[in-house]
């Protein structure tokens, strides 16, 4: 009978995947989502209770209340241990059942109004006295049958005298499905409980007596197959007495025949003789005998001894780089420098190169161009995504369809021990439960160890050093720092306008005029269209994009030339968008006017340079500062440094001291749909402030970058090339620097080097004495 003073209490909830809990049952679990995180740090804050009720379908990652029971267990959190990856471990004690009444709050946990029920026992029921013993009975059938149980449980279970909790101990040392376990868990009375346990258990020994015949039927034709393998043996040895055995002997001749061509080292040598001499005593037609013709062949089709010569010209390398690639001047510079060391010192454990730059600048093809120069074979391995250690390192031969890794597969589909073997995305490695393939790489890509590169598979070393190794990336972020330690990198930056329109007109248009069937005078696109395509179409640092636009205008023109039998198809800037629709991009232009409170700032992107307009407008208040435009930490940072910065020099600046009394300060940057952040406005958004509050406006030619310090000092940014290329396209006159970056316009092209004007500072005083329009102050205020 259940008790009519059930309590109504509020608790943090974690759904369960794959778990039941009983009262009186302890169960440890992995949490990782982030909701039962926080969940548990409620509890753990709190009286240490939680409800643990269980999912309905396992495979649900974001669960709603509809996606768990209403029924769980209350539960006592007795311990909680940190795994690495954001896991936590966590042993609870299950206390007694309850009943979702309310979902309170779903974010940032689940929170839930929970019925406790407190069942009382019954006194002297003999209906309850035979259904307890009926259950212990069966239970005692179900270990015999099972044997999965300890007998050592049946003890411990016959000394329970309360019926509700029999039924719980026994229902959480049975293996039943959430569904059977749920259906336990919901019956609240004893008496209710024992019966669906009761039923459950008769069902099970059932299934189980099943399976022993099953298992029984099974052992008999595997003792009948063992008698037909030992038949077989004997037949063989009448074979061979009779001379009848030449075709499996021919195979093993053939083998040893191969290890006298291949000449392997002697370690190898001795591991394939082993091999081959246990394949000679095991039936033609055994499991394990296809195992080892599979390793022995892996072992002699790999080139041991084979490599290519390598053809070390530095100025047929200089003009095959040219050929594949327009511009990377210092990337060519250091890839010849790399290759005229490998000609003097040829033996040379050179450094491992990694190629970092944004997606689509050509990091790829300029592994090809390398190996293409020194006359060697290609290989690439993509590593994006990959996880599992045995990628690299290959599965144990004991596994089933166990194969070597991919570095030693490359290296025998190449056919040569010395190929140039090509990292890709080496930024986005990952690590599972399967290992850590990132620390396996160590290994390949330090000379020092890829001498004796051992796969699990071959289980004899093989010699990695003749190997070129180049990897590329994204970013360097993501690389673990003892693998990037091992490599030398070289920055692929993006490609300037200019850069991007001569790779169009040398290369992307001709290649795609050539595969999309057309002859070279059947498409003409003028330079200027190719410059709209490339600022309006694209937007980024490589020219991946710019070549899918080419592609659509090429697809479009292959159309009209059979549609309307037209010879040649011009494509101009006034006929651009019948091609390729409206403009995608627009860039930012100098503004018609000097303005009070709007400075020009220049940002470094993922795609390249931009112009940020920043706005900045006082209003009648209480001093608060507002930030909008998806602003990041680090440019709310410099927006409050800059505050106290003006509020220092206050009276030097002409500005009311009790500004920030009196007035609210609004700063914005447009397109607020897109996050800004980073250190690069510090100075702008100071400016902009001055300018409002002091009434003078901003030259509308100057542009500029970097942070500022509480005491007016202009600290060195990043992404000056990429900022100054973006100020030339906006019509920029000026550009202020900070003084500390002069270093960085070596990057600069010359030719737009000599369209602005650098102005390189040090300190806010000189950013307000080049961007402030002097005697023209407007009183907006």
């Amino acid at each position: 009978m259940e008790d009519n003073k059930n309590k109504v209490i509020k608790l943090p909830l974690i759904p369960l995947r794959g778990l039941s809990i009983f009262p009186y049952m302890v169960l440890h679990f992995d949490v990782g989502r982030e909701k039962s995180i926080k969940a548990l740090e409620e509890a753990i804050v709190k009286d240490q209770l939680i409800f643990l009720t269980t999912q309905k379908e396992i495979d649900v990652d974001l669960p709603t209340p509809e996606d768990f029971y209403e029924v769980g267990t209350i539960s006592k959190i007795k311990q909680m241990l940190k795994l690495p990856g954001d896991t936590i471990r966590v042993l609870v004690e299950g206390i007694s059942r309850g009943k979702i009444k309310k979902v309170i709050d779903e974010e940032p946990f689940f929170s839930v109004e929970v019925e406790e029920y407190k069942v009382k026992e019954y006194k002297e029921d003999k209906e309850l006295e035979a259904f307890m013993r009926a259950v212990l009975n069966s239970f005692e059938d179900y270990i015999s049958v099972s044997n999965k149980i300890s007998p050592e449980v049946l003890i411990t279970v016959s000394t329970i005298e309360e019926a509700g909790r029999l039924a719980d101990v026994i229902a959480s040392h049975m293996l039943l499905k959430t569904e059977q376990k749920q259906e336990i868990l919901e019956a609240f009375d004893p008496k209710d409980r024992l019966e669906v346990l009761y039923k459950l258990l008769l069902k099970e020994i059932e299934i189980l007596e099943v399976e022993k015949e099953i298992n029984t039927k099974v052992r008999k034709q595997i003792n009948r197959l063992q008698k037909e393998y030992y038949l077989k043996e004997q037949l063989k040895a009448i074979r061979e007495e009779l001379g009848e055995d030449g075709e499996y002997d021919s195979e093993i001749e053939e083998f040893y025949e191969r290890i006298e061509k291949a000449k392997l080292p002697k370690e190898v040598e001795k591991k394939v003789y082993k091999e081959i001499d246990r394949l000679s005593k095991l039936a033609p037609g055994s499991a394990e005998g296809g195992v080892i013709r599979t390793y022995v062949n892996w072992i002699l089709d790999l080139p041991w001894n084979k490599k290519t010569k390598d053809n070390i010209d530095i100025k047929r390398a200089k003009k095959i780089l040219d050929e594949d690639h327009y511009g990377l001047h210092f990337v060519k510079e250091r890839i010849l420098e790399y290759l005229a060391i490998r000609k003097l010192a040829k033996n040379m454990k050179g450094p491992i190169i990694c190629l970092v730059g944004p997606p689509g600048v050509g990091k790829t093809s300029i592994a090809r161009s390398i190996a293409r120069s020194l006359n060697r074979k290609f290989v690439r391995m993509s590593l994006g995504g990959v996880r599992d250690e045995a990628e690299i390192r290959g599965h144990r031969r004991t596994y089933v369809g166990a194969i070597p890794g991919r570095i030693i597969s490359a290296i025998k589909d190449a056919g040569f021990k010395n190929p140039v073997f090509l990292f890709d995305e080496i930024d986005k490695l990952n690590s599972d439960f399967r290992g850590d393939p990132a620390s396996a790489l160590l290994e390949v890509l330090d000379p020092e160890q890829n001498k004796e590169f051992t796969d699990r598979y071959l289980e004899v070393p093989f010699d990695l050093s003749n190997v070129m190794f180049i990897t590329t990336a994204n970013s360097l972020g993501t690389i673990p720092r003892p693998l990037l330690d091992r490599m030398e990198v070289i920055e692929v930056s993006g490609y300037t306008e200019e850069e991007k329109i001569v790779i169009a007109e040398k290369y992307l248009v001709p290649k795609q005029i050539k595969e999309h069937g057309m002859k070279k005078n059947n498409l003409q696109i003028s330079k200027s269209t190719l410059r709209d395509i490339v600022n309006y179409y694209t937007r980024e640092s490589g020219v991946r994009e710019l070549e899918r636009q080419i592609a659509t205008i090429c697809r479009k023109a292959a159309r009209q030339i059979v549609e309307n039998n037209k010879k040649v198809i011009r494509v101009t800037k006034s006929n651009l968008k019948n091609y390729l629709g409206i403009p995608k991009y627009r860039y930012e232009k100098v503004r018609n006017e000097h303005e009070v409170g709007i400075a020009t700032g220049l940002a470094w992107t993922r795609v390249g340079g931009d112009t940020l307009f920043i706005e900045v407008t006082p209003m009648k208040g209480t001093g608060k500062l507002v930030l909008t435009g998806q602003l990041g930490d680090v440019m709310k940072e410099s927006a409050r440094a800059g505050l106290s910065y003006i509020r220092s020099k206050a009276g030097e600046l002409n500005i009311d001291e009790e500004f920030y009394k009196n007035l609210d300060i609004h700063i914005h940057i447009p397109e607020g749909a897109i996050p800004k952040d980073g250190p690069s406005a510090g100075i702008t958004m100071a400016t902009a402030v001055i300018s409002a509050l002091s009434g003078i406006p901003i030259n509308k030619y100057v542009a500029m970058t970097g942070e500022i310090t509480l005491r007016g000092r202009v600290l060195p940014v990043g992404g000056i090339k990429e900022k100054v290329l973006a100020a030339n396209r906006a019509g920029i006159k000026k550009v202020l620097l900070p003084i500390e970056n002069k270093k960085d316009l070596s990057e600069i092209p010359e030719s737009v080097k000599k369209k602005l004007e650098f102005v390189f500072v040090s300190h806010m005083d000189q950013v307000l004495e080049h961007a402030l329009v002097k005697g023209d102050r407007k009183d907006e205020n």
